[in-house]
This record gives structure tokens, C-alpha cells and sequence, in this order.
């Protein structure tokens, strides 16, 4: 710990000889990244808050430059009026820690997990996360951004379907392996990668930010859509994911959704392992009932495709 106040020092100093750290905490929510608040005082004598992305192994063996990708598209984001945290400086030299890290803006507020408007809390976010999708990306450089996550990775291999218990499905196995060679039908995206509510910070009832962009990539926006509906079901129930999924479709009228059903499969692929993550066992069971559903779903919408 010794260690690493003298490092945001000398981090805080590089970046300003002036500011002066005045305290350092660590931040909830930091799984894939060790995340760590900083109060700064400036010569200004107005204090500024500060947070310290210290990335993990995870994400590094995913993508070495992660630190350097975040901290760009963050000021891409900002530039196109998306909600997100400004980003202040970006360590890739690992001289300061044994990792990649950034500086970015720390956000007053806090995630939301029971609201008290329901409708508009679904609104707000099916209205981020298109206007993220709206992005003109040749208007924009996102040249260094992942392309699509890879899904034929993480698909190809039949034995994982196992997880989600269609492994004995021989049609439905052909029809996913058929879907990773379709290129998409929809225009290529900004994806955040990981959209649920742990990922947005609210204030008085208002969306304030997007967090946590160290799985953004470049493809399909009906990833993110697929990714969402799970996460509201698992939530919020089937009413509020249907409602999210309708909200955020409206606001994409040009958007094709002929490929959903494949991409539902991929997020329930992606968040099967929620049983380790630590949840209540009546929360687990819950989880495994919906996820069950969810995919059941899919995989009658598939069947019939």
C-alpha cells in the first residue's frame, strides 16, 4: 500500500506539479481493473477527484494496449457527447506499476439497482446506449479499437454450449456455426462490450455516465442489445427486458434484428458463469431460471429461422 501512494504521487506529479495527492481509497466494483479513488488539491485550492484504472491480467492478455485503447476512446466518446468520464492522462510504460493504468474523471454518483421511475430509468439507458450506436464512425478514428469480440471463439467450441444446455441439439449447433461465418447485417458500431446497469452511474434520478470501457469493440450493436436484455431479465424480470428491448429498437429504426436470437445465445454463453460469482444461492437460482429461459427462447427463434 506503501508503495503504491508513492506511485500515485509521482503519477499526480508528472501530470501537474502543483496538485498535491491528499488522499487515495479503494472503489468498489473493480473486478477486471484495480479501481482507486484520488482527492487531489490544486493550486486553485479547489480539490478535484480523480480515478486510478490500474488494469488486470485479464485484460491485458485480452489486449496488451488497453490502457492506451480506453483512454482514446474516451475522448472520442466525449467529443460525440456521450456520457462518460473524462479521461486525464494514460501510463503504458508500466514504470509506475507492474501494469498499464489511466487517469480519468471521477464521477459523483453511484450505480442504481432499484429505481423509483422504472420506465424512465429503461429510457435513459436504451437512449446511451443508441446514441453510442449512432456514432459516425467514419466520421471518427476508432482505427485502434478491437474488432468485433471474437463470439467464434467463444462459440465454436460445441462443448460450451454445454452450459447453457442445448448441447444435444445437432440443428441448432449447425445453425450457430453457420451464423459465425454470416457477416453482420447491420452497419458496424462502437460497442461498449459489457452494458448493465453495474456499468452506469446515476445522480438525482439522471444517467450520468457510462463506465468501465475495457471491452469495447468494433461490430454488431445488437451485441450490446443481446447483453442488456440478459441483464435487465436477470434483474428486473421479462417485462423490463422487453420494454428496454423495444425503447432501445425504436431509437434504431435502420437496425436489423434477423441475427438477435444468435446474439442472445452468445451473451448467455458470455454471462453463464454467474453461479461463481459470488451471489446469494436463492439470487443464483433466480439467475439460473431466467438464464434458462432466455435461452430456450433463442433457441426457438432459431429453430424457426
Amino acid at each position: 500500500m506503501e508503495n503504491e501512494e508513492m506511485n500515485l504521487r509521482q503519477w499526480i506529479r508528472r501530470l501537474n506539479p502543483t496538485w498535491k495527492l491528499l488522499r487515495s481509497w479503494k472503489l468498489k466494483g473493480g473486478i477486471s481493473a484495480q479501481v482507486i479513488g484520488l482527492e487531489i488539491a490544486q493550486a486553485d485550492e479547489q480539490n478535484l477527484k480523480l480515478v486510478a484504472r490500474v488494469h488486470g491480467d485479464a485484460d491485458i492478455e485480452h489486449n496488451p494496449s488497453v490502457a492506451s485503447d480506453e483512454f482514446n476512446l474516451l475522448q472520442v466518446l466525449r467529443s460525440q457527447g456521450v456520457l462518460v468520464p473524462k479521461p486525464y492522462v494514460v501510463d503504458h510504460s508500466r514504470s509506475l506499476f507492474d501494469r498499464p493504468a489511466l487517469l480519468i474523471e471521477y464521477i459523483e454518483g453511484q450505480t442504481e439497482f432499484a429505481p423509483t421511475d422504472m420506465n424512465d430509468y429503461i429510457k435513459q439507458m436504451a437512449s446511451a446506449i443508441s446514441k453510442l450506436h449512432h456514432i459516425d464512425c467514419t466520421k471518427v478514428d476508432v482505427s485502434f479499437l478491437p474488432r468485433q469480440i471474437d463470439h467464434d471463439r467463444k462459440l465454436r467450441n460445441i462443448a460450451i454450449l454445454k452450459k447453457i444446455h442445448i448441447e444435444g441439439d445437432a440443428v441448432i449447433h449447425e445453425k450457430i456455426l453457420a451464423f459465425l461465418h454470416t457477416p453482420s447485417k447491420n452497419r458496424a458500431a462502437i460497442l461498449h462490450g459489457d452494458f448493465w446497469p453495474g456499468n452506469l452511474m446515476w445522480k438525482d434520478g439522471q444517467l450520468v455516465a457510462m463506465i468501465d470501457w475495457e471491452d469495447a469493440a468494433f461490430g454488431d450493436p445488437l451485441s450490446d442489445l443481446a447483453n442488456g436484455r440478459l441483464e435487465m431479465l436477470f434483474y428486473y424480470g421479462v417485462e423490463a427486458m422487453e420494454q428496454f428491448t423495444n425503447q432501445y429498437v425504436a431509437l434504431m429504426p435502420r437496425l436489423d434484428l434477423s441475427h438477435l436470437a444468435f446474439w442472445d445465445i452468445y451473451a448467455a454463453v458470455r454471462l453463464a458463469g454467474f453461479a461463481e460469482w459470488g451471489l446469494d444461492v436463492q439470487i443464483v437460482d433466480r439467475m439460473r431460471e431466467r438464464h434458462n429461459g432466455f435461452v430456450q427462447q433463442a433457441v426457438s427463434l432459431i429453430k424457426r429461422t
